[in-house]
């Protein structure tokens, strides 16, 4: 029994030994290499670059007022429309007292010319009336009396305008009525009731009481690298993808390309400007806000129903290029390293102008055998 044991034993350590040597064996044996194989195909090719950027209006207008005071009223806000001329916001007038005290003196300084003019006509009046002196000295001093009379309106309207911002003869052109001077929608109001503005002059831009934008006349802002600029010219087509809105690409054209670079991230890149055109399948522009990040895919060159294969088909060595061609099939197939004249490529096709036709089979890339999971 135990003899039997020991032969069984040896036998499993022998089959064991015999099948781990034949395994091995089989590792050891070189695989036969496979290709993927292509076919060319017409189609089209069409080279393209995306630049980032953002959309914003052509001309954004920020309204400021005309005087210095306080917010009294704010009649408008953020997203309404309005009209050029329309009134926005009201200040109440801060007066300057220097500016206050002079119109005061001058109101004063009228009505004493005024009063004396007056007598002066009166009296001349009574001797003209009697014919003791000339029609052309009367005239005179009554132009001189209504002159007096116009001083003294002008003075009180000055001192209306410094001290209430409006006279009683303008009331209708009120510098402390603030107006939108273009016709638009309201982007932002960034002043509040009680706020003080100041008006624009040399020292100061200004408060900014609104900011109104023509949404009808959007355009593309963006940035493209140096190394692609120089295949731009102005009207080129683009489009647009914004990435607030789905399923929406608007046309645009190139319209500004800037002529000198800026500098990001370490590389030179050059300011572009396109002009969005809506059409009747666009979106409304009251859709579309100001700022919104945006992508415009540029067409740089394309090639229409062309015999192109896959870029990784192709051999290139130096200024030439190669494919390889199979004849014949199976084990019995060989590759004919065979030259061709390239054309526009896109990155993963490419066209070919000369050397095959659309019926050859070419050789691509080894294909890598998948390992067997553990």
């Amino acid at each position: 029994m135990k003899k039997y044991s020991k032969l069984i034993l040896a036998a499993l350590v022998a089959l064991v030994f015999i099948g781990t040597f034949v395994f091995l064996w089989k590792q050891s044996q070189p695989q036969p290499v496979v290709y993927e194989e292509f076919t060319p195909e017409v189609k089209d090719i069409v080279k393209s670059t995306i630049v980032t950027g953002k959309i914003e209006p052509r001309d954004e207008v920020n309204v400021k007022p005309q005087i210095s005071g306080i917010i009294t009223n704010i009649y408008k806000e953020a997203g309404d429309m309005v009209q050029a001329g329309e009134v926005i916001a009201k200040a109440k007038v801060i007066p300057d007292m220097q500016q206050l005290s002079a119109a005061q003196a001058r109101v004063r300084l009228a009505n004493v010319n005024v009063a004396q003019a007056k007598v002066d006509y009166e009296r001349e009046k009574t001797l003209f009336d009697k014919g003791y002196v000339s029609a052309d000295e009367y005239d005179k001093i009554a132009q001189a009396y209504r002159q007096a009379r116009e001083e003294l309106t002008a003075a009180t309207d000055q001192l209306q305008v410094v001290r209430d911002g409006v006279s009683r003869s303008n009331a209708s052109a009120s510098s402390t009525l603030i107006r939108s001077t273009i016709t638009g929608l309201i982007l932002d109001v960034p002043v509040k009731v009680g706020n003080s503005v100041i008006l624009s002059n040399t020292f100061n831009d200004g408060t900014t009481i609104a900011s109104v934008a023509n949404m009808g006349d959007l355009i593309f802002r963006g940035n493209i690298d140096e190394t692609e600029v120089g295949r731009l010219v102005t009207g080129m087509p683009m489009q647009i993808i914004i990435g607030a809105i789905e399923d929406q690409r608007l046309n645009a054209h190139l319209e500004y390309i800037s002529p000198k670079a800026v500098e990001s991230n370490g590389a030179n890149q050059f300011e572009i400007k396109a002009a969005i055109r809506f059409n009747a399948q666009a979106k409304s522009a009251k859709q579309i806000r100001s700022g919104y990040s945006a992508n415009a895919e540029i067409v740089l060159a394309e090639a229409r129903q062309v015999l192109a294969v896959p870029e990784s088909a192709v051999e290139f060595s130096g200024d030439s290029a190669f494919v390889y061609v199979i004849e014949g099939a199976g084990e019995k197939a060989t590759y004919r390293r065979t030259p061709v004249k390239t054309g526009l490529s896109d990155g993963i096709s490419i066209e070919i102008k000369s050397g095959i036709s659309a019926k050859d089979r070419l050789r691509g890339p080894q294909k890598i055998a998948d390992e067997k999971a553990e």
